[in-house]
């Protein structure tokens, strides 16, 4: 189910680009689970969040400062810096099929 409100996302949105100096987001329909915000940091790091809906989404980034994209773009993307953690489980996915 969807989590927080939307003082809570955008105090998390917030929180997240401060420490990475600064954030874009991309919010992602995802059904009935509500909307994710996927959030990349200046630094290339990144983190998501998810809301109740698209709206609760936008409206949490906006309070938060924090530009959201309307989609992928390709130097988003690239900005992107993936943790070894993650690498390892996409590893541990692609070996079990």
């Amino acid at each position: 189910m969807a989590e927080g409100s939307v003082t809570t996302l955008t105090s998390d949105i917030k929180s997240f680009a401060a420490e990475h100096g600064g954030a874009k987001a991309v919010v992602e329909y995802v059904g009935k689970r509500g909307a994710r915000i996927v959030l990349v940091g200046e630094d290339g790091e990144w983190s998501d969040q998810f809301a109740q809906d698209t709206n609760q989404a936008r409206t949490a980034c906006q309070h938060a400062g924090v530009e959201v994209e309307n989609e992928w773009e390709r130097e988003l993307l690239e900005q992107m810096r993936p943790s070894n953690d993650l690498w390892r489980s996409m590893a541990r996915r692609s070996m079990a099929r």
